[in-house]
């Protein structure tokens, strides 16, 4: 009985997880803190001094069987000279008989406040379209189910991000909202799938002290599902050190959900919240880039013990000189 009981709250424990992330677009994990922002906001495609390719590969639950795994490749960069950029994002979303395969394009702005291109003080804003494919796979269901239909399901639609960042010399804050359109999906019978709208605020400033060897960057990253009135936040610290041939640089990122799920313990009833504990490492050595995140689930029921494991590569390629007099890794 006591297995029986720890094995449903798993289950809750799964679907509170993977229900925010089903349907919800690109998924969001830590992608961003392996030299990534674009991924996330929008407003941040052309920000840096070099336009970028990252690709990323994320498998979840090592050693489960038809696992969730999750794939993107992004390219964002200036328009010439101008103060403006574009991006790109393409991705494909595994997660056991459903699944999801999208593409973006992203037109950014960037408004400078400081007098010269020596100091940063910048306003961006970006805007994302594109389509969604949303996919349920039922070839393996029980033909004899009368609420499943024969082959595969699935639907296409067309979604919207905005976002909004400024930098401030080591300041920057983003404020983002995913999703700004209603997607039905494969579940349109399910209203709180309808609505996928995600908001993120995040905040960090880069603490350089010069002639010292390492610089930190704390940050933080606020998230709210809005169809679920679901809240996570991350605490994140990234370390970097400027080495002769790039920069070395890691970190530890926190994640916590404010919602809490009960489930029975013995005769007691107790609650737990979502929480992950991801660090991650990665190095740039001239216009090359590698980084790898492991994330561990820890809170005290998990349906499954197998990490989250991530690998980033990335490129950069036509760089302009550094201009600002500011340790800011996020537009060098």
């Amino acid at each position: 009985m006591k297995f029986i009981k720890i094995y449903l709250a798993a289950m809750m424990t799964l679907l509170f997880i993977r229900f925010g992330n089903a349907q919800e677009g690109l998924s969001i994990y830590s992608d961003y803190l392996t030299d990534n922002y674009y991924l996330l906001h929008p407003s941040m495609a052309g920000a840096a001094n070099c336009s970028q390719v990252r690709l990323t590969g994320r498998r979840n639950w090592v050693g489960q069987e038809d696992s969730p795994g999750l794939y993107t490749a992004a390219y964002n960069g200036r328009i010439g000279d101008s103060q403006s950029g574009i991006g790109a994002i393409v991705y494909n979303d595994k997660n056991g008989f459903s699944s999801q395969t999208g593409g973006y394009v992203t037109y950014a702005h960037h408004l400078m406040f400081s007098r010269s291109e020596v100091d940063l003080n910048q306003l961006s804003f970006g805007l994302s379209a594109g389509v969604i494919q949303y996919r349920l796979d039922q070839t393996r269901f029980d033909p004899n189910d009368p609420l499943v239909g024969p082959g595969s399901i699935s639907e296409s639609e067309f979604n919207m991000d905005i976002g909004f960042s400024y930098n401030l010399y080591n300041f920057y804050t983003h404020f983002t909202v995913k999703n700004l359109l209603k997607n039905s999906g494969v579940n349109n019978d399910l209203q709180v799938a309808n609505n996928l709208r995600n908001y993120l605020v995040s905040v960090g400033y880069v603490i350089d002290r010069p002639g010292k060897t390492f610089s930190y960057e704390p940050s933080i990253l606020y998230s709210y599902r809005e169809g679920i009135g679901q809240s996570t936040i991350d605490f994140n610290m990234k370390v970097y050190s400027d080495l002769n041939f790039g920069k070395l640089w890691g970190g530890l990122s926190y994640r916590r959900s404010f919602d809490s799920i009960d489930f029975i313990e013995g005769e007691e009833i107790k609650s737990q919240n979502l929480s992950y504990v991801t660090p991650f490492v990665g190095v740039n050595f001239g216009k090359y880039m590698v980084a790898y995140t492991y994330s561990y689930q820890s809170n005290p029921i998990t349906f499954n013990s197998g990490g989250f494991h991530q690998i980033t590569l990335g490129i950069d390629f036509s760089c302009r000189a550094k201009k600002y007099a500011c340790y800011c890794p996020w537009v060098e």
